[in-house]
C-alpha cells in the first residue's frame, strides 16, 4: 500500500470491483532465542500478500500497514515484550477500520496471528463494532482453520515451535537464527492446555526461553504449505462476509 497514491485509492473506490482492505495484526513478543520479536506480524503479512494475490482476482485488495502491537501480557519478564492494554487495541483498531470504511472502502479483514486470549478477543470486540459485512476476523484460533493445520499447531505447542519457525523460514527466512534453531531442544508444552487450567505467563508454563515445541525440526516447505492454508483462511473469511 505504500506505494498507492490518493488519486490510484480514489479511482478503486469507485470502480465496480469491491476494495477489501486485509490488516496485519501481530505483536512485539519474544519468540525463544531464533526468532525475532516480530514474529507473530510476519506471519499475518505473509499470508495476507499470498491471500490478496487470489482475492485480486475478483476485488481490488491492499494489504495495509500492521498493527503490530497487542496484547502480550503472558510474555511479561522477557525483554522485548511490549504490552498494551485490550481497550486500548479495541479503540486503536475500530479507528483504523473505520477510517478504510469511511474513505470508501467495501470491507476489512483483521488478519491476527498472536494467539493470547485476551488479544484475539480485543480484535473480535472491534470487528463487532461495525455493521455486518463490513469487518472479518481470520485467525487461526477459529477451529474451523485450528483443524486444517499442523499436529503441532493443534496440540497448543506452537509458540516459536515448529509451526511458526517453519512459517518465518518461508516468509522472511533471514528472521531465522538457524544455528541456533536446529540445536535448541523440544519443549512439550501445550500452551492452550496450560491456558486452561489458568497458568497465565510463559515462565510458570516452563517455557524458559518463551518458546514451546520442536523448532529444530521446522522446514521451509512445511512453512510455505501452512502459509498457504493461513491464506485460504482469509480468503474464505473475506469472501464470506462479502456475501452478507
Amino acid at each position: 500500500m505504500k506505494s498507492v497514491t490518493t488519486e490510484q485509492f480514489e479511482q478503486m473506490v469507485n470502480d465496480d470491483k469491491p476494495l477489501v482492505i486485509l490488516l496485519p495484526v501481530g505483536s512485539v513478543e519474544p519468540h525463544g532465542p531464533h526468532l525475532g520479536l516480530l514474529t507473530d506480524t510476519i506471519i499475518s503479512e505473509g499470508c495476507a500478500e499470498l491471500a490478496a494475490k487470489d482475492l485480486s482476482k475478483e476485488h481490488h485488495v491492499l494489504i495495509a500497514p500492521s498493527v503490530p502491537y497487542g496484547v502480550t501480557d503472558y510474555a511479561a519478564g522477557f525483554k522485548g515484550a511490549i504490552s498494551i492494554p485490550e481497550q486500548s487495541l479495541v479503540n486503536y483498531l475500530q479507528a483504523v477500520v473505520d477510517g478504510f470504511l469511511l474513505n470508501g472502502a467495501d470491507h476489512v479483514c483483521l488478519i491476527n496471528n498472536h494467539l493470547e486470549p485476551d488479544h484475539y478477543q480485543a480484535i473480535v470486540k472491534a470487528s463487532q463494532l461495525f455493521e455486518e459485512g463490513k469487518c472479518s476476523v481470520a485467525c487461526p484460533l477459529k477451529r474451523r482453520w485450528a483443524r486444517t493445520l499442523s499436529d503441532e499447531f493443534k496440540r497448543g505447542e506452537c509458540h516459536a515451535g515448529q509451526y511458526e519457525t517453519a512459517i518465518i523460514m518461508a516468509a522472511d527466512p533471514a528472521g531465522v537464527n538457524e544455528e541456533k534453531m536446529q540445536v535448541l531442544p523440544e519443549v512439550p508444552i501445550s500452551l492452550s492446555d496450560k491456558i486452561n487450567e489458568g497458568v497465565n505467563n510463559f515462565t510458570d508454563m516452563g517455557m524458559n526461553q518463551a518458546y514451546a515445541g520442536a523448532p529444530s525440526k521446522a522446514t521451509r516447505e512445511e512453512g510455505q504449505e501452512l502459509l498457504e492454508k493461513l491464506a485460504i483462511m482469509v480468503v474464505t473469511e473475506v469472501k464470506e462476509a462479502l456475501e452478507k
